[in-house]
């Protein structure tokens, strides 16, 4: 009725009061408020909030969301249905995906995102959160391991820094798997952003909280990772998450030795030098930080001289490689080692941090090496041991060759320093037929071996 009215009363204005309405009015632009986003915090309450979409994941079950009717949060209309397949599901093998809207929502009134949840069966739901958007997820957020029960509970996720988010398109996102093999089902209902005065000190970290200290040359990157934040939940439990680098604010104390940039990625630009990288969100200091010391330029491993003919390549800027599934699979949950690749002067190098075992991994195919007769790596410690290091390598065979296993002694001296393995395929203890190689593990054996570099990594004969 007022809509009618309006029309009416507009119909009335003449021609030149209109005109002089236009010519006494003019505005300028330059006063106008830039347009501001919804701030609609509903994600999925009895249905899909306004503009909200849904896009499965590549490789998941596309149509393991469904809206459910008769299970549900508190005898509401609707909930969210997500079947998990089993393994080896030819639809997919995981289920996954996005509830994403085309224009952003202006989030920064909120300081957590809430959902109910329960399962078929008590289940870890692998990982979810908010702010993957399908595009440059800059503000990504997610629990990983989410433990669900056959009961309804509440769930919180912190956001690390509201005011970030004014232009969110990533409302919900999830991952998950199956158990031992076999799928379940788990619902989620009433998903909302909400401003909850029960939640208190947060608190955020890098490199998982911890005081890290290596070596490093010109030229060589690492970006920063272990990136955390948490919140005291009215439970009065910490819930943690994992946050993406942009909620952070890096800082170098000594740029003319390493910059640090909006991504955490760490650039060494000079030296020798000593510079620590630290971090904050707002105006608290996160914990944990990164001490670096350059020792100049960076040395090349030696280069190989074998015939290509004669080498089959894992990894190698000498060779053509091999199809490679990874060169770090992090088994979890027992691996702490993390890579930070780097590439210095167009040549590439594995870097392995945080070391304790790792597993590179080529099954497509995997590689016949009976008419091989060694295994080449090269390897560079970059920090001085402490003690003498055990270092043990093993080389699995997928077909009837078992595991062969094969440890090196590295003295303190050797430290800093690459050391050329050539090792004799003989040599690998319990390694019966080599037809059918898939694996090569490196393992620390007594914990003295925090990080190494590792290049020329391939079988000859």
């Amino acid at each position: 009725m007022k809509l009618n009215i309006w029309i009416r009363f507009t119909q009335l204005i003449t021609a030149g009061v209109f005109l002089a309405l236009l010519a006494g009015c003019e505005r300028d632009i330059t006063d106008l408020e830039e347009a501001s986003f919804p701030t609609n915090p509903e994600v999925f309450i009895d249905g899909f909030s306004a503009g909200l979409n849904y896009a499965a994941f590549g490789g998941s079950v596309p149509t393991a969301f469904n809206v459910d009717n008769k299970v549900t949060y508190n005898n509401s209309e609707a909930s969210m249905r997500f079947e998990v397949p089993d393994a080896n599901d030819p639809r997919g093998s995981f289920a996954g995906g996005v509830f994403f809207t085309e224009v952003g929502r202006d989030l920064s009134g909120y300081n957590v995102l809430t959902f109910w949840a329960k399962a078929s069966q008590s289940a870890i739901i692998g990982e979810i959160g908010f702010g993957n958007d399908l595009g440059e997820n800059k503000y990504v957020v997610s629990i990983p391991g989410l433990n669900v029960s056959t009961e309804w509970k509440k769930y919180i996720i912190p956001i690390p820094d509201p005011s970030r988010l004014t232009e969110e398109r990533g409302l919900f996102w999830y991952a998950a798997g199956n158990m031992d093999g076999k799928g379940f089902t788990f619902w989620i209902d009433e998903v909302k952003y909400e401003k909850l005065g029960t939640v208190a000190h947060p608190g955020f970290a890098i490199l998982n909280g911890e005081d890290q200290v290596e070596n490093s040359f010109i030229g060589v990157t690492k970006t920063i990772g272990g990136l955390k934040a948490s919140i005291n939940l009215p439970t009065g439990i910490n819930q943690a998450v994992n946050a993406a680098p942009a909620y952070f604010e890096f800082v170098s104390s000594n740029p003319s030795i390493a910059t640090v940039d909006a991504k955490g990625k760490v650039t060494v630009t000079g030296g020798p030098g000593i510079v620590e990288i630290t971090a904050h969100v707002g105006e608290i200091a996160a914990e944990g930080s990164l001490t670096m010391q350059s020792l100049g330029d960076f040395e090349h491993a030696p280069v190989p001289t074998h015939a290509p003919e004669n080498v089959i390549s894992i990894f190698s800027d000498f060779y053509e490689n091999v199809p490679v599934d990874y060169y770090n699979g992090y088994w979890a949950p027992f691996q702490t080692t993390q890579s930070a690749d780097f590439e210095v002067e167009g040549n590439r190098v594995l870097h392995y941090t945080d070391f304790n075992f790792v597993g590179i991994q080529f099954t497509s195919p995997t590689v016949n090496a009976t008419e091989m007769t060694h295994l080449h790596i090269d390897i560079y410690l970059p920090n001085t041991l402490t003690g003498n290091a055990q270092f043990r390598i093993e080389l699995v065979d997928f077909g009837d060759g078992g595991t062969g296993v094969f440890t090196r002694n590295i003295t303190v001296a050797e430290s800093q320093q690459w050391i050329s393995l050539d090792i004799p395929l003989g040599s690998f203890g319990g390694l019966t037929n080599r037809a059918n190689l898939a694996q090569i593990i490196f393992v620390d054996v007594n914990g003295n071996i925090p990080s190494f570099y590792a290049d020329n990594i391939y079988f000859y004969k």
